[in-house]
């Protein structure tokens, strides 16, 4: 089957993913190399030199072609704020220090709310027994016994119990 796609003129196999990004980096590293040389040569202009310049010129054009088709091949997402931060020229660690000082906080935030619903759970469970106390005993056996039962049911691994 794959020497008829060969033959019909199909690509015998599409790069992985890896393999894109792989080449891809090289491509973007070797077009970095061939920028310095062509700031080199710029700066440093003269008549004799400006075949050289053009030599520069044109690998620089066939290295970003050839980027441009190894990065096909490679899906990646980067998120907008990190290009901005880029484009301000700033460093993208930053960004991500950023984000996960804000999860952080988000999360302390959570927890917090978390800690008052337990707190407000275990003030209404005791101003309800000193009114009812019967039912909440009968609550307690019910809460207790449905526990148990999910415990059988996680094959005995158990995830964020509540106080009964």
């Amino acid at each position: 089957m794959e020497s008829e796609q060969q033959a019909q003129g199909a690509p015998a196999s599409v790069p992985s993913p890896a393999m894109a990004m792989e080449d891809t980096l090289a491509s973007v590293q070797r077009s970095l190399v061939l920028l310095h040389q062509l700031h080199c040569s710029v700066s440093s202009f003269t008549m004799p030199s400006q075949l050289l310049l053009l030599e520069r010129l044109n690998g620089l054009a066939s290295e970003l072609e050839v980027m441009h088709k190894a990065a096909e091949n490679c899906h990646i997402q980067i998120p907008l704020e990190v290009v901005s931060f880029i484009d301000e020229g700033r460093n993208p660690d930053e960004y991500t220090r950023n984000l996960l000082n804000s999860c952080v906080q988000r999360n302390q935030v959570s927890r917090g709310k978390v800690d008052a619903f337990k707190g407000l759970r275990k003030h209404l469970l005791e101003e309800a027994e000193d009114a009812f106390p019967d039912e909440i005993e009968a609550y307690r056996g019910i809460r207790t016994s449905h526990l148990q039962r999910q415990d059988v049911y996680y094959n005995h691994q158990t995830c964020c119990r509540m106080e009964i």
